[in-house]
């Protein structure tokens, strides 16, 4: 089995994450307990890509949850798949990136890699033949931008022979928070072109159109967002897609 160890983050990184193990776990009948709720044994043929099977059944995502600041962990453990992970994947700071992509980068984000790298060795050490990492982020934010990238560095260089996948949010200029996005996308890119074995870029602007014009959501919020992007995700990486298409 290909194992694949998800990374998320950031805020935007994270709440693309979170709904990414909603979507995945309802395909492979996965509840919110993490038990096996399913009826087609088709669904548990390559689970664990990204599951790792815990005591009684259960499946832990393979997830590592990154942010500077609790804010956005803390609504992941309070959400309906809070439960679903392990409480040591979720690594986070107190004081914030403010939007810099140098704090991110080189000081707050730098203070806390460390621990984040120990857990991804933890979740590798339970993997049999790992395929890569994925990491979901955004490009316009500081913790996303900076320490996002700072962490595929950090995988790049102590996994060589591994695949790094990165699913990166750039900016938009009519969907914009900061006036400091296209500073931070610019500094980003350059790490990923250096570190990255793949990258796919997604476009504020474009999922917008895409919600409203195909997808008739007159109003479209970030979670209808985050499910297109993950719907993205897993047609990329989703093994038992194959596998049952094999079989039809």
């Amino acid at each position: 089995m290909r194992e694949i160890i998800h990374v998320q983050a950031g805020q935007c990184g994270n709440q693309i994450g979170s709904k990414f193990w909603e979507v995945i776990s309802a395909e492979h009948g996965i509840d919110p307990s993490g038990q096996y709720v399913g009826d087609d044994d088709n669904q548990l043929a390559n689970i664990n890509v990204y599951y790792n099977e815990a005591n009684g059944g259960r499946y832990v995502p393979r997830s590592v949850c990154v942010d500077l600041e609790p804010g956005v962990i803390d609504t992941i453990r309070g959400g309906p798949y809070g439960g679903i992970y392990r409480p040591d994947n979720f690594v986070f700071g107190d004081n914030g990136a403010g939007n810099s992509w140098a704090k991110g980068h080189y000081t707050e984000g730098a203070e806390l890699v460390d621990s984040v790298m120990d857990v991804v060795r933890k979740r590798l050490e339970n993997t049999d033949t790992l395929q890569g990492f994925q990491l979901t982020h955004s490009l316009g934010g500081g913790t996303g931008s900076g320490m996002g990238t700072l962490l595929v560095s950090k995988i790049t260089e102590e996994y060589p022979d591994r695949m790094s996948c990165t699913y990166s949010v750039v900016p938009s200029p009519k969907v914009s928070d900061t006036v400091v996005e296209p500073y931070n996308a610019t500094l980003s890119l350059n790490q990923l072109i250096d570190n990255s074995d793949q990258t796919f870029c997604i476009d504020n602007e474009a999922l917008y159109d895409i919600c409203i014009r195909t997808l008739k959501i007159p109003s479209p919020s970030y979670g209808d967002l985050n499910r297109l992007v993950s719907l993205t995700m897993s047609g990329v990486n989703h093994l038992p897609q194959v596998s049952r298409a094999a079989e039809c």
